[in-house]
């Protein structure tokens, strides 16, 4: 049955998606890998790769070439022209066996799409230049997926040449019982990936939301009236533990403004009506377990995380930062427009991002109350395509690049009467080919605030590092928009650069352009500091116009971002030398401060608590500025660096510096991003160009270094730190949220400094302690794949306290380190691996498992005899050997009974 919430809301705090899909439906269409089966049960027959027009008409494949790679050397094994060929009335086109239906476009073979390692690519150039046998290349590339299953790998430069920053997708073969395929759905926003779902090809996509887990519940359809209609909530139902309720919150008063109970019944879907007029500005609904009484109206937000929730903000009219923190942390409210009119907006769940409490997940589709949600499949492209022969990188962006175009440098005044090096320099914090699809630049004059030029970039594409030139004719290096002398005024006037898929932001907006802004860069004169202040107050609030000061240096100078990554943000650019197209020729940053650590990390996805939150804690000597310090964060199997944060604060008076998108954070992550599942944090001190290049970090850079991935890339690219990398065990003992803490203070990068324990930002860290100490005495007999009992000696003599550690562990997962081990004994007997000593634990709980590894408390161990350890395995064989001999015995004894009684009866 349906769960409905029915309020009336006024249309000016309506959803403005439809908005949004109305210019992603106007846009370029074009051709993307839909679909992919590249192993069928038993005997492959109904292998198929589904390519997709997104305009869903027919469409010419002219141009058009599929072709597969190999993962075992990287080289093409199939390459199949498309000349000639259509897609169908509905935008589909596929190629597969010969006997699968429906019927193939081009026909194969069985067993022709090889099952993995491997990639599948669709490029649009001259099919000339492809051809069998020949190396993977990015030339011409339109769309790729490299694929795997959990049994194979070595599938990196595949991954590295035609999805840089992507990890290759891993096809789970356990998944559904029969056959099931490789599908691209939208995951939230405008974020797209591969789910592995029952195969439907020449169909849409069937992108199913993850269903609700045994601790969890969704909102799976919201309808938002428009003030003349009622509007409704739609829940999916679980196993529920305990009474449910759900709440309707105010978003400027953190407030419930209306609490009702969920009767829960028989069905997939639940249903309840709330009165009319129950939200009003920008506010959230929420689930949680309990009842309406423990959450009256106008009772504050509660600190106890919601099953559920969608967050949403009005125009002009955000909520506040404490109700998104709390109920959606690290994601963004629900944009609603004054644009929707009064007959009301209805969002289903139709993105397939597993963590629930995502407002990107949420698309416009028909109301569908009782039954599945009817989502569409979105018109618009994945991603931007290459230009046709190009040998620049494709513009596949990292999923952690959240960031948007910079401005990176401007130069607007030259020695001299020509003004021909003037420029200006754009950059993409992926630092990869980006395109720059209904990107704009405006340069303003401050006499009168208005545009003097309005520069369109649609079918421009950044280089390979990211950057952009626009600049004089007459500039070396060539910029790509090419202007005339003298074009770019010297100041008091303003850049600004906006995403405006509209047209010109000028024709859309009134005065001075804000909407759709992405940066903006406001400089002057000697002498003109009030006659840019209409354009200070609109681009850039609240800050002094910039100074491209001439008498810094001699020749020419630029204004180049050197101190941070924030737009709109003129603190980050300082005069330097110009450097179009190259990195910016930053002035060193001061000595970055001494004994400042990694004290304690968080990660948001370490556990499934509902509590647990991602943060990095810093320590060191009270009130210490931070300046200089840049702390990077690596993620396993990606190239470069998910976030590159300058540090601007300082200590408290207790020596903590947290940051991290938690209450109470003296700086906040980036937007979008987090400390990933498995990765490294590292404390950086130089530029943010060299901290966030990863390759370039040496000993003098490297300030201290958590490493919790096993990965050889990562390891090798952290190589130069001094000592053993750090790969501490992440487990939660007591079902808490967990972070690694560190208990050994002040050696960096030290193997034996770090636990896993819940989370204490801001306080104490929490090690191990005397009060839960024993004394233990350990036997641990191998396992097949450990070592042979007569080779124990050689695991304790020539192994560390971390691979004990980590071997204890797998055994007891009562999560211990290197920590736990620095006062005990480690030996050998009977080929058993004996450990002696105290270890101090941080809980009685996790005492207990200690001791649980070995209840016996050494006595299995069994005393070396004649300084030979012997093994089980050898036991058995002298068992086996003893009864062989005995039945040898047992039958020459009949044999000669036998003779002897034959001999006496002759005689």
């Amino acid at each position: 049955m349906v769960l409905r919430l029915t309020f009336e809301v006024v249309s000016a705090y309506a959803v403005c998606l439809s908005v949004f899909l109305l210019a992603s439906v106007n846009g370029d269409h074009c051709l993307i890998i839909s679909e992919v089966n590249a192993d069928n049960p038993k005997l492959d027959t109904t292998e198929f790769v589904e390519l997709y027009h997104t305009g869903g008409l027919r469409a010419s494949l002219d141009g058009y070439t599929l072709v597969f790679y190999n993962g075992n050397g990287n080289v093409a094994y199939k390459v199949l022209d498309l000349k000639g060929h259509t897609t169908d009335d509905r935008g589909f086109f596929l190629v597969g066996s010969v006997d699968m239906q429906p019927k193939p476009a081009i026909p194969l073979p069985p067993n022709t799409v090889q099952n993995g390692p491997d990639a599948i690519a669709l490029y649009r150039t001259s099919a000339a230049r492809y051809t069998e046998k020949m190396n993977a290349t990015a030339v011409g590339l339109v769309d790729a997926i490299v694929y795997m299953t959990r049994r194979s790998g070595g599938v990196e430069v595949l991954a590295e040449t035609l999805t840089p920053g992507e990890p290759a997708f891993v096809e789970d073969e356990g998944v559904h019982e029969g056959d099931e395929s490789i599908e691209r759905c939208l995951v939230s926003g405008e974020s797209w990936g591969f789910q592995v779902a029952l195969p439907s090809p020449g169909q849409r996509n069937r992108c199913t939301p993850p269903g609700p887990s045994a601790t969890s519940m969704h909102i799976s359809e919201v309808k938002l009236g428009g003030g003349q209609t009622d509007g409704f909530v739609e829940l999916s139902q679980y196993q529920a533990a305990g009474p449910l309720v759900l709440l309707v919150l105010d978003g400027r008063t953190d407030t419930v403004s209306e609490s009702v109970d969920v009767q829960l019944t028989r069905g997939d879907l639940i249903s309840i009506t709330i009165d009319k007029n129950k939200m009003k500005g920008a506010g959230a609904i929420a689930m949680y377990n309990g009842r309406a009484s423990d959450f009256p109206v106008g009772s504050p937000l509660s600190r106890t995380q919601p099953l559920d929730a969608f967050v949403f903000a009005g125009p002009g009219d955000q909520p506040s930062a404490n109700l998104t923190e709390t109920l959606i942390p690290g994601r963004q409210p629900f944009q609603l427009s004054s644009r929707f009119g009064d007959g009301g907006l209805y969002l289903s769940r139709c993105g397939v991002a597993s963590w629930t409490r995502d407002p990107g997940v949420f698309w416009e589709a028909p109301q569908t109350p009782g039954q599945p949600n009817q989502c569409p499949w979105p018109k618009i492209c994945t991603n931007s395509s290459v230009v046709p022969g190009s040998t620049d990188v494709p513009p596949h962006l990292p999923p952690w690049s959240r960031g948007d175009f910079l401005i990176s440098e401007v130069n607007a005044d030259n020695p001299g009467l020509a003004e021909d090096a003037e420029f200006i320099e754009l950059w993409h914090p992926s630092g990869r080919r980006v395109s720059l699809q209904a990107v704009w630049l405006l340069l303003f004059s401050g006499h009168n605030s208005k545009p003097y030029r309005e520069i369109s970039l649609t079918g421009q594409f950044t280089t390979a590092q990211g950057y952009f030139l626009v600049g004089s004719d007459r500039l070396v290096p060539a910029p790509s928009v090419r202007l005339p002398s003298n074009t770019i005024q010297n100041g008091p006037d303003a850049v600004a650069l906006y995403r405006s898929p509209s047209g010109p932001p000028s024709t859309s907006q009134k005065g001075i352009p804000t909407q759709g802004l992405l940066d903006a860069v406001v400089y002057r004169v000697r002498g003109s500091d009030k006659d840019a202040q209409e354009l200070s107050d609109a681009l850039t609030p609240g800050q002094l116009p910039l100074l491209e000061d001439p008498e810094v240096q001699p020749g020419d100078e630029a204004l180049s971002r050197c101190n941070n990554l924030l737009p709109a943000d003129l603190s980050a650019f300082v005069v330097a030398p110009p450097t179009p197209l190259r990195e910016n020729s930053c002035p060193r940053p001061p000595p970055p401060p001494e004994n400042v650590v990694i004290s304690e990390v968080g990660g948001a996805r370490w556990t499934n608590h509902s509590q647990q939150r991602g943060f990095v804690e810093l320590l060191g000597p009270i009130l210490t500025s931070l300046q200089g310090l840049v702390l990077t964060v690596f993620e396993e199997h990606r190239a470069g660096t998910t976030m590159a944060l300058p540090l601007t604060g300082s200590t408290d008076h207790n020596g903590f510096y947290l940051i991290g998108n938690v209450t109470g954070a003296d700086q906040l992550f980036p937007e979008g991003a987090t400390i990933p599942a498995n990765g490294a944090v590292v404390l950086c001190s130089d530029t943010v160009t060299v901290c966030r290049a990863g390759t370039t970090l040496t000993n003098s850079t490297l300030r201290d270094t958590l490493v919790f991935s096993d990965d050889i890339k990562l390891l090798s690219k952290l190589s130069a730190t001094i000592g053993q990398e750090v790969m501490p065990v992440i487990r939660s003992v007591d079902n808490g949220p967990v972070s690694l803490s560190r208990c050994s203070c002040c050696v960096a990068r030290s193997p034996s400094s770090w636990t896993s324990s819940s989370p204490t930002p801001r306080l104490t860290n929490i090690c191990p302690s005397p009060a839960f100490s024993s004394d233990i005495d350990l036997c641990l007999r191998p396992k097949a794949t450990d070592w042979h009992p007569a080779n124990c000696s050689g695991l304790v003599q020539g192994s560390s306290e971390v691979d004990v550690a980590i071997y204890l562990e797998e055994r007891c997962h009562c999560g211990i380190s290197a920590l736990y081990l620095q006062v005990t004994n480690l030996s050998c007997v009977a080929g058993l691996l004996r450990v002696q000593g105290n270890i101090q634990a941080l809980s009685n709980h996790q005492m207990t498992l200690i001791l649980q590894t070995s209840p016996n408390q050494g006595k299995t161990c069994t005393a070396p005899n004649n300084n030979r350890d012997i093994s089980t395995e050898s036991a058995i064989h002298m068992q086996i050997g003893l009864v062989l001999g005995t039945l040898v015995l047992l039958g020459l004894a009949a044999g000669l009974f036998t003779y002897l009684y034959k001999k006496r009866c002759s005689a």
